[in-house]
């Protein structure tokens, strides 16, 4: 399985800084963020690919099926993730909508959300792969909470048309993930690795450590993915302001090192 590195490791390096760093270290896939994407323009990015000859490993991200524009939004995304040339739209579903505490409703609108977006993907020729976030985030951020859950919206659909992430960070705690992983087989859309450290800054959202730099038993989840038959890229997806301090080619050069640590 090869890099990608994905976009949100180096949160501050410019978009075709980003591009021309990874072509010129070799690496030739890219994760990207449909915000910085819209910021330095849609076509002006998918040239700045094609001069660069990177290819696209996944948009992220589509889903937040809590908010009332979440059709028009998830339409817009599956467009975009088809011009960049990405094959997998990530799906990150939401939390509760605003007053509920009904997290079982939650998760039913996002399956009935997703068989919603099916047609259009197919269409587009872009797979919706649905990301199960740690249980942190389940009120307001994504009630899809493990790889089960994932898999339960995933496999009333075509597994060309609806995959599965798999990221270290938010399934390494989960007792059947293992089972769940082999289970999920050509579902697997999207492998994902980042280092979960302690103690967690405030509000975890940014305390990803590269691989290698904390809790995780990476190279087991690895070889569970790899034995289910996935051989799609590798990104390495890291929020971590620390990191985020320090120049793009040097997070780049670090992220690569890891990589390799298991790769």
């Amino acid at each position: 399985m090869i890099l990608s590195f994905n976009q949100a490791t180096a949160q501050n390096w410019p978009l075709p800084d980003m591009i021309k760093g990874c072509a010129v270290a070799g690496v030739t896939q890219v994760g990207l963020w449909r915000e910085p994407v819209a910021e330095y323009g849609l076509q002006r990015t998918v040239s700045l690919l094609a001069d660069a000859g990177l290819a696209v490993s996944t948009l992220c991200r589509g889903g937040f099926f809590d908010r009332p524009d979440w059709l028009s939004s998830n339409r817009a995304a599956i467009d975009e993730a088809a011009a960049l040339g990405a094959p997998v739209l990530v799906l990150v579903s939401g939390g509760l909508p605003p007053g509920s505490r009904d997290i079982d409703g939650a998760r039913a609108h996002v399956a009935e959300a997703v068989s919603t977006l099916v047609p259009f993907a197919l269409q587009a020729g872009v797979r919706l792969a649905v990301e199960p976030l740690h249980p942190m985030y389940a009120a307001d951020r994504c009630v899809i909470n493990t790889l089960a859950q994932a898999l339960a919206v995933a496999e009333p659909h075509p597994s060309e048309a609806v995959g599965v992430v798999v990221d270290t960070y938010h399934i390494w705690w989960d007792d059947r993930v293992y089972a769940d992983i082999a289970r999920a087989g050509e579902r697997i859309a999207s492998f994902q690795i980042a280092d979960w450290t302690t103690p967690l800054p405030e509000g975890a959202l940014t305390g990803r450590a590269l691989p290698g730099d904390g809790e995780i038993e990476i190279g087991r989840l690895w070889r569970a993915v790899e034995a289910a038959g996935y051989t799609g890229p590798v990104e390495v997806e890291i929020f971590n302001t620390e990191l985020w301090s320090r120049p793009g080619d040097d997070i780049l050069a670090a992220t690569i090192r890891a990589y390799e640590a298991f790769s």
